[in-house]
């Protein structure tokens, strides 16, 4: 499961990567985290730049585990589930990011943090469905999954999963309205693996009320107890 990414891009650069506005409430986030308010790009508005619930609101989410929550959808299952299939075809969004993190398992209770980015550093998109719904108030509410594949190379070697990470092209492809189903399922791929750069972080990204700049700076390899590790 993908349940922490960054987003660190100025609104000028983001505006500039992605031909859309950007909010005013738009911030910086080392650590975004299911529940958050984070910012997507749909087709059904593709010059402005709009911030939906990751999987779930936050209201929504007490006193549920985090699997519960809908924040990943695997490729695999998108032609299987009818509701799937619907939103791959009316309810694409793209979700700019410029990094990702995996969790590597090295026992049962050592795990350690690492971020997942372009070798060229740049401003990237994964690939996502939305949804709108009303909640218990009446509100209209909008949340977003992020699709993954299985993951190959330097990914493969932390986490079995992976985002789908588009490129220009790709994105062109996604967000066009015309796309067949077999156009775009043919995108839901593992991005090269020679194109990504991987380093350990701070086992503070567990927090995801935690969220600095210090989060995405390289850190010697430890542990989710903050015990350094000789594993790497």
């Amino acid at each position: 499961m993908i349940e922490r990414y960054s987003i660190t891009a100025s609104p000028a650069k983001l505006e500039e990567r992605f031909g859309a506005d950007v909010l005013d409430n738009y911030a910086p986030n080392f650590n975004a985290a299911p529940t958050q308010l984070l910012p997507v790009i749909t087709t059904s508005s593709l010059q402005g730049i709009s911030t939906f619930y990751w999987g779930t609101s936050p209201e929504w989410s007490k006193n549920k585990a985090l699997s519960e929550k809908i924040i990943n959808i695997r490729s695999e299952s998108i032609l299987e589930k009818p509701m799937l299939k619907k939103g791959i075809m009316k309810n694409r969004c793209l979700v700019p990011a410029d990094g990702f993190y995996a969790w590597r398992r090295l026992g049962k209770k050592t795990s350690i943090p690492y971020r997942l980015v372009a070798n060229d550093q740049d401003l990237f998109s994964f690939a996502g469905i939305w949804e709108e719904f009303e909640d218990t108030e009446g509100n209209e509410q909008h949340t977003f999954s992020i699709i993954t594949v299985e993951s190959t190379g330097i990914v493969a070697s932390i986490h079995e999963r992976m985002p789908v990470i588009f490129n220009r092209e790709q994105e062109e492809i996604w967000m066009d309205k015309h796309s067949s189903e077999n156009s775009l399922m043919a995108l839901l791929v593992s991005y090269p693996a020679e194109r990504m750069n991987h380093y350990p972080v701070s086992p503070r990204i567990n927090n995801a009320n935690t969220n600095v700049p210090s989060l995405i700076i390289p850190t010697p390899p430890a542990d989710q107890f903050g015990n350094l590790t000789l594993f790497d």
